[in-house]
């Protein structure tokens, strides 16, 4: 478990970082929607079999206001579910390429981010607010996270690392997330720390 002060003092830098005085920070804290995206094919199967996750939400009201205890919350998910399910590729599961589902024990990155949401939405986060994402890592392989959208910027969730960091300082290019409004649809990204925009694959 993480420790009180930890948290407390994590979120007083975050709101340090984005205060009025740090306008680069400020200019960063949240990803540019560019326009519709394909869904990737794991997603789209994935609601075919669990479609009432997929309806589209009630609206977007805004980023989650993060407070110490949601803060808390989310630190908590991310490390607990990094620490319990062990990472394994679909080949090595299922023995196909590519399948989205819901880990028990062992799952790849998309499984991490599916428990993560689910666990989060649990604790009364709003699925407009946890957005599956799809990035390049600096090696060019694909990679899953899960973004929280709040007033303090879209931080990203990563089975990766246990630390919680905002999109901006991650070493990942952005292609696409779920829409805010519709899990079912999804959305291109502007990667504005890039020179050129990342395509996104189809």
């Amino acid at each position: 478990m993480f420790h009180i002060k930890k948290i407390a003092a994590g979120l007083a830098i975050v709101a340090a970082a984005l205060s009025a005085g740090n306008a680069n920070a400020a200019s960063t804290a949240q990803m540019q929607v560019t326009g519709k995206a394909n869904p990737p094919i794991g997603h789209y199967e994935f609601c075919q079999t669990y479609r009432s996750e997929c309806v589209p939400t009630d609206g977007d009201r805004g980023p989650l206001v993060l407070t110490e205890d949601r803060w808390r919350k989310i630190l908590d998910v991310n490390f607990t579910v990094n620490s319990t399910i062990t990472p394994m590729t679909d080949q090595e599961i299922y023995g196909v390429e590519e399948r989205w589902a819901y880990p028990r024990t062992v799952g790849d990155c998309e499984d991490f981010v599916l428990l993560k949401r689910k666990l989060l939405i649990n604790q009364g986060i709003s699925p407009s607010d946890l957005l599956i994402t799809v990035v390049l890592q600096p090696n060019g392989e694909g990679h899953a996270v899960l973004t929280v959208r709040t007033d303090r910027g879209d931080f990203v969730l990563d089975n990766m690392r246990n630390k919680v960091m905002l999109w901006s300082e991650t070493e990942y290019t952005y292609l696409k997330r779920q829409a805010v409004d519709d899990p079912g649809a999804w959305v291109k990204l502007q990667d504005g720390r890039a020179n050129a925009v990342a395509s996104v694959r189809k």
